[in-house]
């Protein structure tokens, strides 16, 4: 099943690269922006099924941009991706409900290997509703 996807990383090499990543080994369909702000306009208008985001970004960082998503939709997975692992941010992601955490570099089996694994997580939550909306009287 091919998932659609939003990128959002201040640095546009970055961008580049998980873009060819995710695009070279899937079928998902990649949207990608370094403008958080503008990331978030994106999320409103369209339907995904996974946030990859920086922590650190300028004007919004990935801590608010996952607040700001989880305001719209409370049940898509999203994975950070950072250089800033050591000074906590990785507790204030799973806090606020990141479903990984991504330190760079990373190798693309790394990326990819979380991208799947949130996906599947996201059917099988997609599916638990859908059953106990069935079981309801």
């Amino acid at each position: 099943m091919a998932g659609k996807i939003l990128i959002v990383d201040d640095e546009p090499d970055m961008l580049k690269l998980l873009t060819m990543i995710i695009k070279e080994k899937t079928s998902h369909d990649v949207t990608s922006t370094n403008n958080p702000l503008e990331a978030l306009d994106i999320f409103k208008n369209n339907k995904f099924d996974l946030l990859i985001t920086d922590l650190k970004m300028p004007g919004l960082d990935g801590i608010e941009l996952l607040k700001a998503v989880r305001v719209i939709d409370q049940s898509i997975p999203v994975i950070m991706i950072t250089a800033y692992a050591a000074n906590g941010a990785a507790d204030e992601a799973f806090v606020n409900v990141a479903f990984d955490f991504i330190i760079k570099p990373f190798r693309k089996e790394q990326v990819l290997f979380a991208i799947e694994r949130a996906l599947k997580w996201a059917e099988m939550e997609k599916e638990n509703k859908m059953l106990k909306a069935k079981a309801q009287p």
